[in-house]
């Protein structure tokens, strides 16, 4: 009697950044033989997004911008649909109709599908003839061909990807502009001190802000702002913020709040399909609430889980939590967890360090300036460390393995698992 074939899966993944990489790179760890396809409305080799600003800013290039190298699909066995839009998913029959009508059927299916930029409101913005988005490579490609070294360019956001366009930009153009309704910048991850410490720097470097208010209105390239100032500009750059792409799952009746729901393995209500990065909440272990952490790192390990779990390995992600690394003009910021708790404060002169305590653990914490072994400070966080266990004294003023037992230096150190 002949042995039957054995039956190979067939996977799709909806998006083709960090949390599509991950899924490829769980599948392969543990099925080496099933179908893996890519469909992507970009066109471009999976690529780091948090590096466009680098791009502008002539620190890096597309080659470098590359998230892994040109040979991965092949390598691993992965048929690519770029330049494709994914346009419906069927759960009863399980299959992702294309923007095309070809329709595609899978046994596990991951939606990775990211975030968009939001827009708001804003009367006139389509008298704008040079107004722009900042969340993509087209993105960045299409703003640096609008700018010359004349050119006033005017930001609309002062968060993370208006900043990060601020710097990618800022040695091309004549002069730039920041506005954001709220009465600091960066206010999702910095205290107000934080705040003023990179407000200053960035201000020193010659970047305006008007903080406190936004544009109410445009007429061609004149921007009227709510406290009814007026500026006028050559480039508008809308960075308010983002929403999650959770359409695909609503509409085939997955669960959603704000992002995608799933769960520890990244599995959405819908059977056999997955949800990771932007898209997709996750459970913060500083808070202990489900949200979504728009982090590269946190895209690619959800991304991780869900290829394992597709394959039926039981190996799930549940050290999420809130963390940026981010630079401008070579002054770096760190953040990590959330800043309920007692506060612990150094600042010196542009260096400045919060911690934050509760319940006998780290539970979060800002660095500027001296970000140095940062890295301890998560760990902390990560593994909820007792401190009464350390010498937490000597850690928050200088983190060091020596902090630690000798037996939790040794582990550190590879010398113990």
């Amino acid at each position: 009697m002949k042995k039957g074939k054995v039956y190979q899966m067939k996977y799709v993944i909806i998006g083709n950044s960090a949390a599509a990489v991950g899924c490829i790179e769980g599948i392969r760890e543990k099925d080496k033989k099933g179908s893996i396809t890519v469909v992507s409305n970009e066109i471009h080799h999976t690529y780091s997004r948090p590096l466009i600003s680098y791009l502008l800013y002539g620190k890096t290039d597309e080659e470098r911008m590359k998230y892994r190298p040109d040979s991965f699909y092949e390598d691993n066995g992965v048929t690519t649909m770029l330049g494709r839009t994914a346009v419906k998913i069927n759960p009863d029959k399980k299959t992702v109709e294309l923007d095309d009508g070809t329709a595609l059927s899978y046994d596990k299916l991951l939606v990775a599908t990211g975030s968009k930029p939001f827009i708001p409101p804003m009367e006139g913005l389509d008298t704008v003839e040079k107004s722009f988005t900042f969340m993509t490579l087209d993105d960045a490609k299409a703003l640096d061909a609008a700018l010359t070294k004349d050119s006033r360019v005017l930001i609309v956001g002062a968060g993370l990807i208006g900043l990060k366009c601020a710097e990618g930009i800022f040695d091309k153009i004549g002069h730039l502009t920041v506005i954001d309704l709220a009465d600091r910048i960066l206010p999702s991850i910095l205290d107000e001190k934080g705040s003023e410490l990179v407000q200053k720097f960035l201000e020193d470097k010659g970047i305006e802000f008007r903080l406190g208010t936004s544009a109410a209105s445009f007429d061609g390239n004149k921007a009227v702002l709510t406290n009814g100032d007026e500026i006028e500009f050559d480039v508008l750059v809308v960075a308010v913020g983002v929403r999650p792409n959770t359409e695909l799952v609503s509409e085939a009746g997955g669960s959603v709040d704000r992002g995608i729901v799933t769960d520890k393995y990244s599995r959405t209500t819908i059977t056999d399909v997955y949800a990771a990065g932007d898209c997709a909440k996750s459970h913060d272990i500083t808070t202990g609430t489900d949200r979504i952490l728009a982090l590269l790192p946190n895209a690619y390990m959800q991304g991780v889980a869900a290829g394992r779990h597709m394959t039926g390995a039981d190996m799930p992600y549940e050290n999420a939590m809130p963390m940026n690394a981010i630079g401008f003009f070579g002054y770096h910021v760190i953040t990590a967890g959330n800043y309920d708790g007692e506060e612990l404060v150094t600042c010196d002169g542009m260096n400045y360090k919060k911690l934050v305590v509760k319940e006998n653990c780290l539970k979060g914490f800002i660095m500027i300036g001296d970000v140095r072994r940062a890295g301890i400070y998560t760990k902390l966080i990560r593994e909820k460390v007792p401190l009464d266990t350390i010498d937490f004294e000597l850690i928050s003023r200088k983190p060091q393995l020596m902090a630690f037992s000798r037996e939790e230096r040794a582990k550190q150190l590879g010398g113990k698992k």
